[in-house]
């Protein structure tokens, strides 16, 4: 087994293909998107990519070929031109500290500022923004591509606080806002994040801006398909079967009754949690990765305070148009736990145009059992009686 390959918590993908790390060739999709219309926002859970794609993305208007050989867009793309890219990453800061929001702005404006200069006059966030992206424009004679990732971090960050969320939220507001008003300068705009909240002015300004969370043509933009599994994969399946001492069948059965059934837009194609799939490759076993990578601590406190069922996650409904953004979250959790991950389209729309949803597979199932079974019962962290001990005795 070549342990390399497994690019887990990989974000650059510069550093993964100059380090030799297997990457599932996305770039076809990437070159559809990035011929298209010029803004789009993409929503997906924690953990499936989204920075990777990002990354992958700047690689690709920073015109570096080099990068690409032997993928796909090798053979779409001709030009390979060099654009001005503005990428901003919002994750990996306390939003809770007092003034965090504001230095993580003035940390990357200052880096642009370095490249394409300053203004004296500008000084607020959303003014210096504009600036630098009209200086790019005109320094480099081509269309500005500006990446936002993780766009609403500092939202969710501060759920349990909502006079800090509201300051934040006005923050962001007047930063994204000046995204509309430099559409002449623009080449290409993506924003990521796991949910959509629709008082942000990144989508009340944006009127255009281009939805892909529920578009069946991007539906595996992120994700590992069926195909794809035993495309690239099929070395790593039967290495962790004779590990297993199982047949090879039998362990890509497993593998997807534990770890595929998201299906992010209707009748799409199913798609398997990346992190952990290759978790499983590389430690040679079948374990809960992605739930343990991040507990939601938030969602059980909601469903406290809601009354909420654990039951009431199985089949439950919701139209497309309360599944896309969170603002009622204090009234309803579901449109919350679907666009983190825990739940997933499951069936079609009944007469009332509501969706059925579930959980994706095995591995949200358990992870949600046992990690909401605390909030609700008073029992200790660690019992000497538990389900397996059940089994064995009867």
């Amino acid at each position: 087994m070549q342990e390399f390959r497994y690019p887990v918590g990989i974000q650059s993908f510069e550093k993964l293909r100059r380090n030799g790390f297997i990457y599932v060739d996305k770039t076809a999709l990437i070159y559809d998107l990035t011929h298209g219309l010029t803004y789009h926002f993409f929503s997906r859970p924690r953990r499936f990519g989204k920075s990777l794609l990002i990354s992958t993305i700047e690689a690709y208007f920073k015109g570096k070929r080099e990068l690409f050989e032997g993928l796909a867009i090798a053979a779409l793309e001709k030009e390979w031109l060099e654009y001005p890219v503005l990428h901003l990453d919002l994750t990996g800061v306390n939003y809770h500290e007092p003034g965090a929001l504001e230095n993580k702005l003035h940390v990357a404006l200052k880096q642009w500022e370095t490249i394409y200069g300053s203004d004296p006059a500008e000084t607020a966030l959303g003014v210096r923004f504009a600036g630098v992206i009209q200086r790019a424009n005109a320094k480099t004679g081509r269309g500005v591509v500006v990446l936002i990732d993780e766009y609403e971090k500092p939202i969710l960050d501060t759920i349990d606080n909502p006079e800090l969320q509201e300051q934040l939220r006005q923050i962001l507001n007047g930063f994204y806002s000046v995204i509309k008003l430099c559409d002449e300068y623009l080449r290409f705009v993506f924003i990521t994040g796991v949910t959509k909240i629709g008082k942000l002015s990144v989508f009340s300004a944006l009127n255009n801006l281009n939805e892909l969370a529920f578009t069946p043509r991007f539906a595996t933009l992120c994700g590992i398909t069926e195909k794809e599994l035993h495309h690239f994969f099929k070395q790593d399946i039967h290495e962790l079967a004779e590990y297993m001492q199982i047949s090879d069948d039998e362990m890509a059965a497993r593998l997807k009754k534990k770890y595929d059934g998201y299906h992010f837009v209707l009748n799409s194609e199913g798609v398997y949690n990346p992190f952990s799939l290759l978790k499983s490759f590389y430690n040679q076993n079948l374990l809960n990765y992605w739930f343990a990578s991040g507990t939601p601590t938030f969602l059980a406190e909601l469903t406290k305070q809601q009354r909420f069922l654990l039951e009431d996650l199985y089949n439950c409904r919701r139209t497309i148009d309360q599944l896309s953004e969170i603002d009622s979250y204090q009234r309803d959790a579901i449109p919350l736990f679907y666009q983190s991950g825990y739940l997933t389209i499951k069936g079609p729309e009944d007469e009332f145009g509501k969706l059925l949803l579930g959980f994706p597979n095995e591995e949200v199932e358990h992870g949600m059992t046992d990690f909401f079974v605390p909030f609700y019962c008073k029992v200790r962290t660690t019992t000497e009686f538990d389900i397996s001990l059940f089994v064995d005795d009867v």
